[in-house]
């Protein structure tokens, strides 16, 4: 059953999905923009019995790419305990951004470090990479890039989280995007269906609701309902609940 939800505030987030009609929700564990352990949850107990589908957002910060050493040690260190986090949630998965080198730095090292992260660890909820909107250093923003990384990590419990406001940003076509996908990965597992507040290959992560975005909002029912798997809209707030329930009704057609 694919489970429709929404990325909620840390604070209370079982009412923040039953105020906008969610089935699943995403949350991060601890500061997004911040490098400390997550601390535990008092809430866990609630979440875990909610019934929603629970997914967790890795800090922005983390970078396994990186040929930094000070990034590049304690985002690995930092998957982990996030990792462990999502799990004490319940969560079906713990979501990572691709990553991306340095200037002048090879693409093919950020995508050894990834291979080496899933060599040296494995982690108690799976990783889902998702790709990103900008970054000419990227590993996972185009879909050549995507490809080589799978070559490396596809072997290992990975999976792949697609958003469509980054696929758009990056110049790719939504409606093959997911056949696109699936082609490299094999796998999609969960969408972030965001609409943006820019041009089609403008490079820029901003989401915007689906009324409000430049992509057609049919366009990204279609990329939902190819995908086949839970979504989580990442829109603002005030209109969460609209962006779920054009979903819904659009998968239900």
């Amino acid at each position: 059953m694919v489970l429709i939800g929404a990325h909620v505030r840390d604070d209370d987030p079982v009412a923040a999905a039953r105020a906008v009609g969610a089935e699943a929700v995403q949350v991060f564990a601890g500061d997004p923009q911040g490098w400390k352990k997550p601390p535990p949850r008092e809430d866990a107990d609630e979440i875990r019995a909610s019934g929603l589908g629970v997914y967790v957002h890795a800090p922005y910060l983390v970078n396994v790419a990186s040929t930094n050493n000070r990034i590049r040690i304690p985002s690995r260190n930092m998957i982990a305990q996030h990792a462990a986090a999502a799990a004490d949630l319940g969560a079906r998965g713990l979501i990572v951004h691709g990553g991306h080198v340095g200037d002048g730095d090879d693409v093919a090292t950020g995508v050894e470090n990834w291979r080496k992260t899933f060599e040296r660890a494995t982690f108690p909820v799976r990783v889902l990479v998702e790709n990103t909107a900008g970054g000419e250093n990227a590993c996972a923003r185009h879909l050549d890039r995507i490809a080589r990384l799978w070559d490396a990590i596809g072997q290992y419990d990975v999976g792949f989280c697609l958003d469509t406001c980054h696929a758009w940003a990056a110049g790719e076509d939504l409606e093959t995007v997911v056949e696109r996908v699936v082609a490299v990965t094999g796998r999609i597992d969960l969408v972030h269906a965001n609409s943006s507040r820019d041009p089609f290959d403008s490079s820029r992560d901003r989401h915007a609701n689906f009324a409000t975005g430049t992509i057609p909002p049919e366009l990204l029912a279609h990329v939902v309902r190819e995908a086949g798997c839970d979504v989580v809209v990442e829109t603002p707030e005030e209109r969460q609940a609209e962006d779920i329930a054009f979903l819904r009704a659009a998968l239900a057609g």
